[in-house]
């Protein structure tokens, strides 16, 4: 059956189908669950929270699945020079976005406080809670680190957006490689050069790296329905990870105007920008990302500008000025049927067994 992957062995699951986890206080516990109790592989991603609130939600996941999930980490978890923001540059920062925060007849807010790494302390609670799986994006763990989770069971999965980046972490010794296609929502988790420079689709990275590797690999960007995952599976992935469908459902952490602005026309069109993180992420097309091409030197390195956006964020969601947020999503948006996680699930599965079985009469 086209489910008996090297996917589904490793990581103990029973359909080889992931869902991609989300960053920014968009994941949930209900999702990542709903997912792995129905035989896929529930992810959450908890780049942004505390020591402490990795351990609360671990928690939660355990209490409700016991099947295999995922949790998901950024090695690099900030861009900030050593030297710190020097003053011009948040001037200049200040100077490109006022006219936003005039427009929401708000002020510009102060210097965002200095950032503290906060890696180290969250590996060492993946470390504690042993998920059977443990992924992560922008580096690699150190070797050391990599070698503390084969001791202890814990299958690594490593993204890579290039050929390059897929052969680094093969050599690293992770368990599975995603290869990350341009046309996924979200940042685009390079690390060996600058994240402009990966912009391959994801069935051709695929294939490059299939030639390159013999690492199982996990396709991920442009991956929504049943076909797309037989299509992945067809060109050599063990398993497909998916995104945006799920991010669109109910029981994601979405705000409910995310989730209807990636049903929407507006989705047709996306964008990768840096505007609104400090690194380059692909959403729903705004003016704000379109009036920053070009300017990117001007924004606050990752993720100061964040902090920095936040309040104009908040702003022209009070305001319903929509035009103005990048709501996260990926180029395959214009797709997206479900709104239930479960009946996502379903769909995937029977899409993918159909096409698998069309191919046999």
């Amino acid at each position: 059956m086209w489910y008996n992957t090297k996917a589904k062995e490793l990581l103990g699951i029973d359909y080889p189908i992931l869902q991609g986890p989300f960053g920014a206080n968009l994941s949930t516990v209900e999702l990542t669950a709903t997912v792995s109790n129905l035989g896929g592989l529930g992810g959450y991603g908890a780049y942004t929270l505390s020591p402490q609130e990795i351990y609360e939600v671990d928690k939660q996941i355990k209490a409700a699945t016991d099947k295999p999930y995922n949790i998901n980490l950024w090695v690099s978890d900030h861009d900030i020079p050593d030297g710190g923001l020097t003053n011009e540059q948040f001037e200049k920062t200040k100077a490109l976005f006022k006219p936003y925060y005039d427009e929401v007849g708000i002020p510009l807010p102060e210097k965002p406080a200095p950032f503290q790494s906060r890696f180290e302390n969250q590996l060492q609670v993946i470390l504690d809670v042993k998920p059977k799986v443990f992924s992560f994006m922008f580096g690699v763990p150190s070797d050391d680190v990599l070698e503390q989770f084969r001791r202890l069971g814990i299958v690594t999965v490593g993204a890579a957006t290039t050929l390059d980046e897929a052969i680094f972490l093969e050599s690293k010794g992770v368990d599975m490689i995603i290869a990350s296609g341009f046309e996924a929502g979200g940042h685009r988790p390079s690390f060996l050069t600058n994240a402009e420079a990966s912009v391959t689709g994801t069935f051709v990275l695929l294939q490059l790296i299939r030639e390159k590797i013999k690492t199982p690999i996990i396709a991920a960007g442009g991956i929504a329905d049943g076909k797309g995952v037989a299509a992945a599976l067809t060109l050599g992935a063990s398993a497909a990870q998916i995104g945006t469908a799920f991010l669109a459902v109910d029981e994601s952490n979405a705000l409910p105007i995310h989730r209807k602005m990636l049903f929407s026309d507006a989705a047709k069109y996306t964008t990768l920008s840096r505007a609104y993180t400090g690194r380059l992420g692909r959403g729903i097309t705004s003016r704000i990302a379109k009036d920053i091409i070009g300017k990117e030197s001007n924004i606050l390195p990752f993720p100061l500008q964040t902090t920095f956006i936040s309040p104009l964020r908040k702003a022209a969601l009070d305001q319903q000025k929509w035009d103005m947020i990048l709501f996260w999503g990926g180029q395959i948006s214009p797709i997206l049927k479900h709104t239930k996680a479960k009946e996502l699930m379903y769909s995937l599965i029977e899409e993918t067994t159909a096409h698998f079985n069309g191919l046999k009469s």
